[in-house]
C-alpha cells in the first residue's frame, strides 16, 4: 500500500487531469488509514481508486486513436496473465470477459482485435505452446503434459498439435534432439495454425 501510493505521489500530476490524481490519491490515503480498523470501506476505496484509473486510461487510449471497444493495455495484460495461469483447467469466454470487465457480448469482438483470433484458439495455441515447452524441459509423459496444459487426454493433445505443427508430438519430441533451435515450432520454426479445438 505505502508503495504505490508512494509512486503515485511521485508522479506528475500533469500526466493525468489534477482532478482525477487528487481523487485516487485521497482514495488511497483513506484506504491507508483505515487498512486495520475498516477493510470494508479500504475495500470500497480501493475499488474506487480502481476504477478511476481503469477509466483514465481508457480514455487515454481513445484519445491516442484507440479503435472504439478496443480492449485496453491493462485488459490485455490482465487477460494474458489469467490465461497463462489457468490453462490446466477450462477457460470460458464468461471467465475472461469478467477478468477484462466488459460484457460477453462485446469481448469476443474486443478480444479479436487485440490478439488476432478468437478466444477458443488464441487459448488452444497458448496450450500447445506450454505443451511444447514442457515436452523440451521436462520428462514427463503426453499424457501427464496434456492433462497439466488443460487437454482432455493425450489424443487430444496429439490431434491440435498436429493440426498445428504437421507433426505428431511423440516425433516432434523425439526429433529434438537431432533438430537446430530454428527448426522447430517453438524456437520459431514452422508457423502454427490453429483452426480449431477448445480445451
Amino acid at each position: 500500500m505505502t508503495t504505490s501510493l508512494g509512486l503515485l505521489e511521485n508522479l506528475d500530476a500533469g500526466i493525468m487531469p489534477e482532478f482525477v490524481y487528487n481523487n485516487v490519491v485521497e482514495l488511497l490515503e483513506t484506504a491507508k488509514r483505515e487498512l486495520e480498523r475498516d477493510r470494508e470501506a479500504t475495500k470500497a476505496s480501493l475499488a474506487t481508486a480502481s476504477s478511476i484509473l481503469q477509466s483514465e486510461i481508457e480514455r487515454r487510449s481513445r484519445a491516442k486513436g484507440a479503435r472504439p471497444g478496443a480492449l485496453a493495455t491493462w485488459q490485455i495484460a490482465r487477460v494474458r496473465a489469467f490465461i497463462d495461469e489457468n490453462l490446466h483447467r477450462t477457460i470460458h469466454v464468461e471467465d475472461l470477459s469478467a477478468v477484462a470487465q466488459r460484457s460477453k457480448a462485446h469481448f469476443s469482438r474486443s478480444f479479436k482485435q487485440a490478439f488476432g483470433e478468437p478466444p477458443h484458439a488464441y487459448v488452444v495455441t497458448r496450450r500447445l505452446e506450454r505443451a511444447c515447452h514442457l515436452m523440451i524441459t521436462s520428462s514427463a509423459s503426453l499424457s501427464e503434459i496434456a492433462l497439466s496444459v488443460g487437454f482432455s487426454d493425450s489424443a487430444h493433445l496429439c490431434r491440435l498439435f498436429r493440426q498445428a505443427f504437421g507433426q505428431s508430438p511423440s516425433s516432434w519430441r523425439r526429433d529434438l534432439g537431432s533438430r537446430a533451435d530454428e527448426d522447430h515450432p517453438i524456437m520459431g520454426g514452422p508457423s502454427r495454425k490453429v483452426t480449431g479445438g477448445y480445451g
